[in-house]
Parts: structure tokens; sequence; C-alpha cells
């Protein structure tokens, strides 16, 4: 119930949540500051509507500057009321939606505008792996305020108007906005790794209204988010010849076909998302290799390898699952490292972030092996030597140190074309293949792709209960 009814800020939350049901907090609330003749100015909610409703039945606390207020630049009261709904969303146990249309911090009231700052950052640290965040850009988010979308664990950006920036595009050396504007949607979700979505703002609506239909409320808050009409035994055809793009695989294994997928513009060699298997969401965690058009044809293609940004998205996902408990699945089909100047920098630290991150979550894990797994590349892919709690593969499926036909020329580099072929069939047989791995216990099932989705039902619903006393310290370090 608001007095704010026909504002841009106020519509918007009205598209996000149910109808009739947002409660507004600090209607009233007004500029404290008196400096430079600000009082002489209307400031109706300090420029940022906060309040709770129901998205999809479910309880949201929602904040939504309005850049009609000052240009929604973030003052001493403006941030102490986005503070407030954070303490009550934590209070409650319920996601925090942030809707940003900002022009920085205002002026008239400096420092205790860079205070109201530090309050929002410290109240989304605080929050972090307790609730869900989600931001949407839909006007200005540059210089520090770039930080809060940063900080949530999901953000958006709307494409025509949406634009997030430290520093913006012509205040870079050597660029000019009509050059590049990297503070565009598209250069924001494809460069700086903390974009899950862009489109108009009812696309973007729409899809917070789904994800929060498929997250735990908080970080105690149940899995199980709905009632699966889906045959739990469904055949699935045609997954092997869908394995380049897991993105296929995914929506072809989960419940109605949906698959969510998270930083879709970002890291394409790694894929990320949820699904839900009977009712269960799961985060998903996949290699990529190509990308299909609607009309099934290759769009994009990459190599089956891992690279720094890939490793980096996958880490980040994978921990955020961790926090909320919510099982995790990977799809296995790397071969080795994508070999250039700029992950040759990277690759090794940001292998080190995924590696601990599949190996220090406690929540369930489970890889599939649907292509390809071949040496420290796939053991890093949350193998089980790294944790994963089962290991299945595809019948097609390879294992092992290297393809056995390069393997064959490493060990015997002076044998002709006969001998080579002999002997790699021979290292095929006793170290590549996925029944080898399969005899040594890495692997736990050996399966018919059309047989996957029955599977890993049955697994995620055993590991459910899943419980690890993990060792008394205070915290990792990567």
């Amino acid at each position: 119930m608001s007095t704010n009814n026909q504002s841009l800020a106020m519509q918007r939350i009205a598209k996000l949540v149910d109808e009739n049901s947002f409660m507004e907090i600090g209607s009233l609330v007004t500029a404290r500051s008196t400096d430079f003749n600000l009082t002489a100015k209307e400031t109706p909610s300090d420029g940022v509507i906060t309040g709770h409703g129901l998205v999809n039945g479910n309880l949201v606390f929602v904040y939504s500057q309005d850049s009609s207020v000052l240009n929604g630049t973030i003052g001493e009261m403006h941030a102490k009321k986005i503070a407030g709904i954070y303490d009550m969303a934590m209070k409650m146990g319920a996601p925090v939606i942030g809707f940003i249309d900002c022009g920085g911090v205002r002026l008239q009231e400096s420092v205790d505008a860079l205070d109201g700052f530090g309050q929002i950052y410290a109240k989304e640290v605080a929050a972090s792996g307790v609730i869900p965040q989600i931001s949407a850009v839909f006007g200005n988010c540059g210089g520090g305020l770039a930080v809060v979308p940063a900080l949530s664990d999901f953000a958006f950006m709307e494409a025509k108007n949406g634009k997030m920036f430290m520093n913006s595009p012509d205040a870079v050396v050597g660029n000019r906005a009509e050059v590049c504007d990297t503070s565009n949607a598209c250069f924001q979700s494809e460069e700086n790794g903390c974009i899950d979505g862009i489109g108009t703002e009812d696309e973007i609506i729409a899809q917070i209204r789904e994800l929060v239909s498929i997250l735990p409320e908080n970080n105690e808050g149940d899995v199980y988010v709905c009632d699966c009409e889906d045959d739990l035994n469904r055949v699935c055809e045609n997954l092997e010849a869908s394995k380049k793009d897991p993105r296929l695989v995914l929506a072809e294994i989960a419940d109605d076909h949906v698959f969510f997928e998270t930083k879709a513009g970002y890291a394409k060699d790694m894929v990320t998302g949820f699904i839900q298997l009977n009712g269960m969401t799961v985060g998903a965690v996949a290699n990529c290799s190509a990308r299909y058009d609607e009309e099934g044809n290759e769009a994009e293609t990459f190599d089956a390898a891992l690279s720094h940004k890939g490793c980096n998205k996958a880490a980040d996902f994978v921990q955020f699952c961790d926090a909320f408990t919510i099982p995790v699945l990977t799809l296995t089909n790397v071969n080795g490292f994508k070999a250039c100047m700029c992950n040759e920098k990277n690759l090794a630290k940001a292998m080190a972030r995924m590696t601990y991150a599949f190996s220090n979550a406690t929540c369930p894990k489970v890889n599939l092996i649907t292509g390809e797994a071949y040496g420290s590349a796939y053991v890093s892919m949350n193998s089980k030597s790294v944790g994963a709690d089962l290991v299945y593969a595809w019948n097609s499926a390879k294992v092992g140190m290297m393809d056995s036909n390069l393997a064959a020329k490493v060990m015997y580099p002076a044998a002709d074309a006969t001998e080579l072929a002999e002997k790699a069939k021979e290292y095929d047989e006793l170290q590549s293949s996925v029944i080898s791995a399969a005899r040594r216990g890495y692997v736990d099932l050996v399966m018919d792709p059309v047989d996957t989705r029955k599977y890993l039902i049955a697994a995620f619903e055993m590991l459910y209960t899943k419980y690890v006393d993990v060792p008394d310290k205070k915290h990792g370090t990567k």
C-alpha cells in the first residue's frame, strides 16, 4: 500500500510481486540533511521504495530506487531504508530483491552518504550465504554502486537503459563510449562475471520471479520447492547427440524440461544453472563445447577445455549452492586446458578456486561423465578424488590420463602406424575406457544415456540426508 503508486519504481515492484501483496515500509521517510537547500526539494521516500510482498506465494523483501527523486541518489536515509530491509529479511529468512536506478552518491550529504554506501555493503556481506540476494539494474549503476549487484548472488541488467560501470567509458584510457560502451548490458554480461541475464524490464522481472520460485528461501530452507508431475522414469532420447551443448541435456532430464541458466553470456565454455528433479532444486555445472541454435545447428563452438573464466564461473556457482545446501550435478566432458596467453596468466589460480569449491562443498555432489574425462582437468571437475559422492558415466564415455592415440605416441615415439594403432587400442581398453575406471572404483555406475533422469533422481534422493562433520577452522583461504 504505497503513496507512490504512479512512480516507475513502484510500477516495477507491482510487476514483481503477486497482486495486492506489497506492503511498503518507511513511506514517510524523507531526507534529513538540510545542507545546500536540500529541504527545498521534494524527497518522497528519500528516493527508494522499500517493503515486502509475495512472489508465487513466497515472501520477499524489495527495494526499488526512484530516479525521479534527486535522480535516485543515495543519501543517509535512503541507505538506512535499504539496510533496514536487509535486517527484516534476515530475521524472516527471506530473499532480498533490489531494483537499481541511481545517480550515485548524493553530493549534498557527502560523508553521510558515503557511510550509507558502507552500510549497504555490510548488510550484503552479512546476508551472504544466509538469504538469496538478487539485483536488477534498470538505469544507472556507476562507481561504488556497481559493488551492490556484484555482491548479490544474482544480477540482471536491462538491455537498453541499464548502465553499470566503475569508471565511465570515456574515463578509460584510450576509449570512448562510441568505440566501446563498457557500461552497457552486453559488455557487462560477457566480461565482468556477475550479470546472469539481460533483456527487457518485463523479461528480467519474469526471470526473477522464476528464480525466486526455484531457490530455497534461506540457508535452512528445503530444496524440495514444488511437487513433480513429470514421469520420474521418463526415457530421455537422443541425449548423447546433444552432449556438446549441456543446456539441451539438462533441459531434457529436468522436470518439465526446464533449465534456468545463470551467467549465460559469460564464459560460455562452462554452463551453470538450475534444474529440478522430482521437485528438488539442483545446481548444474557443465563443460560446453558447442551452442546449438533453435534449428539444431552449431551456432558457436569451444574447446573441450578449462578456461580461467569458466573455472571462476563454476567456483562461484558451487559456493552459492553449498551455502544453501543445494545439491550439485556436474556434466563432465573435458580433455585439457585452454591454451592462450591470457589463460596461462590466470588459469592455475582459477582452477585452484574451482577445485577448492568442489572439494570444500559439503552439499550432495554427483558427477555425470558424458564424454571425455581426461587428465587433471577431469580431476578438478568434481571427480571422486576431490569429493564427489557418486560418479556416473554414459557407456560411451572415456576416462583416463589422455586420449589413447596420443598416449601411444608418447610411450612409443619410434613405433610405426600399425604398432601405434595396436598400442592405442590396448591403452584404451586398459587405461582410458569407462569400464576400466569403474573396475577401479572411480565410476560408480555406467548407464545408457536414455536412463539418465531416473538414475540421477534416485541418486539425489538418497543423498538428501547427507551430513558432513567438517574440521574446526575459521575459513579456508581460496
